[in-house]
């Protein structure tokens, strides 16, 4: 990407990515991989990257009609869905560059069944297997859950909002069994596959076992979470895109 030919157009690159990422964090949470994908150039962007942003620009342009497609249910349920691809830039980026090491971290938090909060981004440190990566995006939503869960709490008891106390518990869903394993314990064990963890991933667990949260395994097939960490297939993205938009 580095060596590739320059840019060859008149528009601003900086600034086109700049209203993709208002668009994609407001009402287009499918095109979030991409557009984040174009951002990671800004500050050096090449003809591919050019190329890249009107493919998007096509996409948005074939699709103007559609969007999110809100459908609430009534019982206000908070859960997420969380997902990460491991070290997912290497046969495509510079090896020599630590950034094609890193893993990507996705995640979508719904209210009633639709999307509120959604994130592709990533991962600050290097992970060193899939479950570590996993377990970093599973905090990493926690980050977010935990907050909007304390911000639900606070309008119920303002509104006077009655909700069935099933629908009160967060379901965070995780199709990686070594990372759902590990986020279950009651303790957190150190084991020798995840003492190289840092400690402040571990912080959610507490919350975890008073009851509010569960963490519950997820077909890979249905991880809506996964059109945030990667590209994929137009079978795949249509199927996913059905289940996070509506559409």
């Amino acid at each position: 990407m580095e060596n590739g030919d320059e840019c060859a157009e008149t528009w601003n690159y900086a600034s086109v990515v700049g209203m993709l990422m208002y668009l994609s964090l407001n009402s287009r949470p499918d095109i979030t991989f991409a557009v984040n994908q174009c951002a990671r150039f800004m500050h050096k962007p090449k003809q591919v990257h050019e190329q890249a942003i009107k493919r998007i620009g096509r996409y948005l342009r074939g699709t103007a009609m559609d969007g999110m497609i809100i459908k609430p249910d009534p019982s206000l349920k908070l859960d997420c869905f969380v997902d990460a691809d491991f070290a997912g830039l290497w046969n495509y980026e510079d090896q020599q560059d630590s950034s094609s090491v890193k893993s990507r971290t996705g995640f979508v938090i719904t209210l009633g069944g639709t999307p509120v909060v959604w994130a592709s981004r990533l991962q600050s440190e290097i992970a060193l297997s899939t479950m570590e990566a996993e377990y970093i995006a599973l905090s990493t939503a926690m980050r977010d859950l935990l907050p909007m869960r304390s911000l639900l709490s606070e309008l119920e008891e303002m509104r006077h909002i009655i909700r069935d106390p099933k629908s009160t518990v967060s379901t965070v869903w995780e199709d990686n069994q070594a990372a759902l394993t590990l986020a279950n314990m009651e303790l957190p064990r150190m084991t020798p596959r995840s003492k190289h963890i840092a400690v402040k991933y571990h912080w959610f667990l507490s919350k975890v076992q008073v009851g509010k949260i569960e963490i519950k395994v997820l077909e890979s097939t249905n991880q809506v979470a996964d059109i945030f960490t990667k590209g994929l297939r137009v079978d795949t993205f249509v199927r996913l895109r059905k289940m996070l938009a509506g559409w």
